[in-house]
């Protein structure tokens, strides 16, 4: 019997420090360290529907940290001690330094207290980048 190519694929979960400016689809297991609300628009019970919040949080593994952009109902999620799975999630550059967030296409959950302690000393998103043009010779 043939196997099916629909088959679903075990998620490969990378580490912090293995994340790099451009890059998409990773699946990683953090501790939320901090959580701070930056924006904050649109009241439930106001006449606009849509909410909008954004929070920065640093967010970690054994590897280092890096600042998590969550977006309305992630946020709730990240609460600090916290350890979440991000799905599908993305390298964002903001003013030349890597962000981590999850869009639509993704998923941020909720699960078991990681055993690891969180290497705060290797913030990636301290990193910053030059936007460098490469031109072919």
């Amino acid at each position: 019997m043939a196997e099916t190519k629909s088959a679903m694929r075990k998620p490969v979960f990378t580490k912090i420090d293995q994340l790099r400016p451009g890059t998409s689809g990773h699946n990683i297991v953090v501790k939320v360290v901090t959580s701070d609300m930056v924006l904050q628009k649109g009241r439930p019970d106001g006449p606009q529907v849509r909410q909008m919040k954004i929070a920065e949080c640093v967010v970690g593994d054994d590897s280092g940290t890096i600042v998590f952009t969550a977006r309305n109902n992630q946020v709730d999620l990240m609460e600090p001690g916290t350890t979440v799975i991000l799905r599908n999630a993305k390298i964002d550059m903001f003013k030349g330094s890597m962000r981590l967030a999850v869009d639509k296409w993704g998923l941020v959950e909720v699960t078991e207290p990681a055993s690891f302690n969180v290497k705060e000393d290797n913030n990636l998103s301290l990193v910053e980048y030059e936007l460098v043009n490469v031109v072919e010779e």
